[in-house]
């Protein structure tokens, strides 16, 4: 197809996604972008948020009812070199996979840590690290990014 991309998505665990696809949007550290068919060659990387690629391949995960896959993201790095889009994430979880209950678990206690306050230093950045991803995850979960 003229207007594909080849998106291989990865962990350090696990294949989560490969495909065509046409096009890909990620979280940037400076800002969200969007990555289409013959995109400059680039090496970006995201952060937490909504990784979302845009293929006629969704139909293979549950719950997506148009042309997206929709993941939630820990942060990583993202490669563009012709038409071939490689991302090496820490996590990547398909919203149709999260377990909602959970994630607002762990946001609850994130927060509770956070407000009972005595954190300093890179115990308070890790405390506020992890109420981020858990509220990014509860967002993804209930379909409240990328629309």
């Amino acid at each position: 197809m003229p207007d594909d991309l080849y998106v291989d998505i990865v962990t350090p665990d696990d294949r989560v996604f490969r495909g065509q696809a046409s096009g890909v949007r990620a979280p940037g550290v400076e800002g969200s972008f969007e990555v289409l068919r013959d995109h400059a060659p680039m090496i970006a990387a995201f952060g937490v948020g909504t990784l979302s690629v845009q293929t006629k391949d969704a139909h293979r995960f549950a719950d997506v009812h148009d042309d997206r896959v929709v993941f939630a993201t820990s942060g990583g790095f993202l490669e563009v070199i012709d038409n071939k889009v490689t991302v090496l994430a820490e996590t990547v979880e398909p919203a149709s996979e999260i377990d909602v209950e959970r994630a607002q678990s762990a946001e609850e206690r994130a927060a509770r840590r956070l407000k009972e306050g005595g954190l300093e230093g890179s115990e308070r950045e890790e405390a506020e690290a992890a109420l981020e991803r858990a509220r990014n995850r509860v967002r993804v979960s209930m379909g409240q990014v990328g629309k």
